[in-house]
């Protein structure tokens, strides 16, 4: 069996301290909070339950999060409203990368718990990282750097214009 490395994921968890989850300063919650800059907040869709958010460090182009509103941890915490528009939304999201980015693939996934990889453990949210046959190259593994090919304010624009039209398509 091959191995990949990721240098720079584990730097990333280890950043954390151990009483980082007593911590109040949530950048996801700061996101909602923020409202009226989406942009700045990186925040390409807001709906009643749930917001979709783009990743900070991403793993490639479009790497965004699903997020719900309430500050919560785990999944048996949602109640069926938020749990069935968080699903729809992932749904509605990687619909929208298809569209957007044209990827061959893409990884949806929720790290539950600090030990599973996840950066914030207090508020669930779920990666969807659009992926394509080669996206993978030596920068990584040789130069400490992953390369991410189009500017996060591009990345913006497309997706949130795709989530405006595909909600107004949707009424």
């Amino acid at each position: 069996m091959r191995q990949m490395w990721s240098p720079w994921r584990s730097q990333y968890i280890q950043s954390f301290k151990e009483d980082d989850a007593e911590d109040k300063s949530c950048f996801l919650c700061a996101a909602i909070r923020q409202g009226s800059d989406d942009e700045s907040a990186l925040v390409v869709n807001r709906r009643s339950h749930c917001f979709v958010i783009m990743n900070r460090y991403p793993y490639n182009s479009g790497h965004i999060m699903v997020v719900p509103l309430r500050h919560i941890g785990n999944l048996a915490s949602l109640d069926d409203d938020e749990l069935v528009q968080l699903m729809r939304t992932i749904r509605d999201a990687s619909e929208v990368l298809k569209s957007v980015f044209r990827p061959h693939g893409i990884n949806i996934g929720a790290n539950l718990g600090r030990e599973a990889g996840a950066g914030v453990p207090d508020h669930l949210h779920f990666h969807l990282v659009p992926r394509w046959g080669g996206d993978t190259n030596f920068m990584p593994v040789l130069a400490d750097v992953k390369v991410v090919s189009e500017s996060m304010s591009d990345t913006w624009r497309k997706l949130n214009e795709a989530f405006n039209s595909a909600h107004a398509k949707n009424e």
